[in-house]
């Protein structure tokens, strides 16, 4: 999910936190069903991460962050979690990734995944206690490998 621009010979993470107003993003999504449910999906994420809601680019609202630094050299901040009201689909970011939660994704309901993008046409489609699960079990795995600090 994070892509990277060229900046001074280096690439850099283009989806950077800002101070867009969260509630005038959320008030434009044009798409009633997507608008409510990115509203639930966000106060679910906020009660279950104790954070407060940033943007993150022009389109993804995300809780928390962490600093990476991966083995090439290459390092940034991203959210910890977050979501998107996303045309085709409400988006789930879960990172860094859904791969060691099969488990949970078998009870969740109707979606579609990526490596780190769940995609939920609507959350009637879902079980929202496995959403909520799934969102715990995301946010220990980061707190694992990315501890606060």
């Amino acid at each position: 999910m994070v892509r990277y621009f060229k900046r001074g010979g280096e690439l850099a993470n283009k989806t950077q936190e800002n101070n867009a107003d969260v509630s005038a993003f959320l008030d434009s999504v044009e798409n009633p069903q997507r608008r409510a449910d990115t509203k639930a999906v966000c106060e679910m994420m906020a009660r279950i991460s104790g954070e407060p809601a940033k943007m993150w680019g022009t389109a993804i609202i995300g809780f928390g962050n962490y600093h990476y630094k991966y083995a090439s050299g290459r390092e940034g901040d991203f959210m910890r979690v977050g979501v998107s009201p996303r045309k085709a689909a409400t988006t789930v970011y879960i990172l860094p990734g859904y791969t060691d939660f099969g488990y949970i994704l078998a009870r969740l309901g109707k979606h579609k995944k990526g490596k780190s993008c769940l995609y939920i046409n609507k959350l009637s489609d879902i079980d929202l206690a496995v959403l909520e699960e799934l969102i715990v079990a995301g946010l220990e795995d980061m707190a694992k490998r990315y501890p606060a600090s």
